[in-house]
């Protein structure tokens, strides 16, 4: 049955490793969930069927079995009354159900073997399905752990790019002020050094006035 080979195909499926090899792993593992739980519904249905088609089997043997049973009641009798010639058909119709008998019980053997089949292959994809359920819920989980986990290392980068640009901020403004500091404190003392440069010029002035001055108020020599 073309059912039992895809079923088979999916239970030989080493399902961790199609898992690890695929490029979207959790939409693999979710695919397989899908196409297993397809199958299982489809596997399930044939059971159905199978039992169905058992019994109604079972049914047919049972009503050739009594059939062939009445007509060897019916012969019995036909020679007790000295009928041979019915006795004879009624025979012939015996062994006729049971040949009927004889392939219906075959039938129902192989019946008996296919739905036996059909119901082991539904328990063990049955499993299968559960194993590759569990398998989907580890992985999904892994991923929302690694993304998790990776989102919280970039936040972790990104603080610290800015801690370091705050510090290199902090160091550069630092070094700025203190630049701006030396320049002010340079025009300072450069403004000190021309201030008491004008200041030593008018005390000298000042000095050469009073002296002309003093000389100015001597008593002329004759």
């Amino acid at each position: 049955m073309a059912l039992l080979e895809r079923v088979g195909t999916l239970l030989r499926a080493n399902i961790n490793d199609l898992i690890e090899r695929a490029e979207d792993p959790e939409k693999l593992a979710k695919q397989l969930v899908l196409d297993m739980e397809n199958q299982l519904l489809q596997v399930k249905t044939q059971v159905a069927i199978a039992i169905a088609d058992q019994h109604l089997l079972q049914k047919k043997l049972k009503e050739h079995e009594d059939a062939m049973s009445q007509w060897n009641r019916k012969a019995e009798l036909a020679v007790q009354k000295q009928q041979d010639d019915l006795a004879r058909a009624a025979l012939e119709r015996s062994l006729s159900n049971q040949r009927l008998t004889a392939n219906f019980a075959q039938q129902l053997e192989d019946q008996n073997a296919e739905t036996e089949t059909l119901r082991n292959a539904f328990h063990r994809l049955q499993q299968k399905l559960s194993e590759t359920r569990s398998a989907c819920e580890l992985l999904i989980a892994q991923q929302r752990r690694a993304r998790t986990v990776g989102k919280a290392n970039a936040a972790r980068t990104i603080a610290a790019s800015h801690e370091r640009s705050t510090a290199m901020n902090r160091l550069r403004s630092s070094i700025q002020r203190n630049e701006a500091n030396n320049a002010a404190s340079h025009m300072i003392l450069e403004a000190q050094s021309l201030e008491d440069q004008l200041n030593t010029l008018e005390r000298e002035d000042q000095i050469e006035r009073l002296l002309e001055d003093l000389k100015s108020r001597q008593p002329r020599l004759t």
